[in-house]
């Protein structure tokens, strides 16, 4: 076993007395902590008409607009992630979304394309502290045993993020317009960079070990290829998943030919069924002491799944399948997640899980618009493909290890 590994199984979490109260504690507040940047991340597409009205905006504009947030985030990922190596967790938290707050604050005094898209990427930036710290700090206090049920648990804050979003921001909108809507993610943040400031608790650490102790510094671990294979892998996931998130609603209207509300009422379901299963995923894990063999079943399942909806047409079964594949296809995100922080060690946590975010986000950038002309160009068959080749070939990526 190596340094990094010993390390992630050796925790302080695991070897001191039980502080079960403050371990749900703070798996509590970095799952609120998460949702909260994730209904103004993922939940500007709900502003668009919001957008093109109050602002006078082409629908091509807004998208620009919508893409700011995650443009900010993947710029600030890494720094972020690093940050919370150095400092802690506490106060990376409560200074992102802190900042958040008075990004989207500032959004409220302003118009424009440019001023708007400037703020809202800063704001998403900000933002990004959630993602490396809100994991880490989760992980560090929970043991081996657990960690896996606790990260599925905490990766539930994006469809959550989600759907706050979905059934908030459009109405918000509506009453109080485009600024109502900024005013309430942004109220989101501040509440939850005070909540975070107060209490929050940075999980134990062994200490550090440097040329002044006599020892050396912990070695980086990328020097193997052992993250990085893990890190495609899960990027690879990503598609199958943004591939049905994206464009199962058309599937259902334009293949199927559901009304849109009935199609976006069964999307919400798939939604639910994914928090499920990325919870189901962790205690998984726990409970046969491993990340990776579990996510090679599951992208087993997804890569059959996607092939078998592949070939459905506009048959009944496609329906079922779309549905539970919008499940499965989000089942292995936690699992990938603690994986990468057990393996990196507490001393690159933070930096790896950024580096882990940024590829998932890339991906998640690069789907829609691929996807879109894929389907385009040939029909929705050779789209669900595409993602089932996906899921298989990130079997082959991941390591054995």
């Amino acid at each position: 076993m190596s340094s990094s590994q010993r390390e992630a199984h050796a925790s302080p979490a695991a070897t001191t007395a039980p502080q079960t109260s403050r371990r749900w504690a703070m798996l509590a507040l970095g799952t609120a902590a998460q949702t909260a940047a994730c209904a103004f991340l993922y939940g500007m597409p709900y502003l668009i008409p919001s957008l093109r009205g109050a602002e006078g905006l082409t629908l091509a504009q807004a998208g620009v607009m919508v893409a700011c947030p995650t443009v900010g985030l993947l710029l600030a990922l890494y720094a972020w992630g690093a940050a919370t190596d150095r400092y802690g967790e506490r106060w990376v938290l409560a200074g992102g979304l802190g900042a958040a707050t008075v990004a989207l604050g500032a959004a409220l005094l302003v118009h424009g394309l440019v001023w708007l898209g400037v703020l809202f990427a800063v704001a998403g930036a900000a933002g990004a502290s959630v993602s490396a710290a809100s994991g880490r700090v989760v992980l560090g206090w929970f043991p081996p045993r657990q960690r896996g049920l606790a990260m599925g648990v905490r990766q539930t804050s994006t469809p959550l993020g989600m759907l706050v979003a979905a059934v908030a921001m459009p109405p918000i909108a509506a009453a109080h317009g485009l600024h109502g809507a900024v005013l309430f993610v942004g109220v989101l943040s501040g509440v939850m960079a005070v909540l975070t400031a107060l209490f929050v608790v940075d999980p134990p650490r062994p200490p550090a070990v440097g040329a002044a102790d006599g020892g050396e510094k912990p070695p980086s671990p990328y020097r193997g290829a052992t993250l990085w294979r893990i890190h495609g892998a899960s990027a690879l996931m990503v598609w199958p998943q943004f591939t049905v998130g994206a464009f199962g609603l058309v599937y259902l209207t334009d293949v199927r030919h559901w009304p849109a509300v009935a199609a976006g009422q069964l999307m919400a379901c798939g939604q639910a069924l994914a928090a499920v299963c990325r919870i189901g995923a962790g205690r998984w894990s726990d409970a046969v002491g491993s990340r990776l063999k579990p996510m090679r079943w599951l992208a087993a399942a997804v890569g059959v799944l996607g092939a078998g909806l592949a070939v459905a047409g506009d048959s009944a079964a496609g329906v079922t399948l779309l549905v539970v594949l919008c499940g499965l296809s989000a089942s292995t995100n936690g699992l990938s997640f603690t994986s990468v922080a057990e393996l990196a060690g507490s001393r690159w946590a933070g930096r790896a899980l950024a580096v882990q975010n940024t590829g998932q986000n890339l991906t998640a950038s690069l789907c829609p618009p691929v996807v879109g002309a894929l389907i385009t160009a040939a029909g929705f068959g050779p789209a669900f493909a595409v993602a089932a080749v996906c899921a298989f070939t990130s079997i082959a990526a991941l390591p054995r290890g």
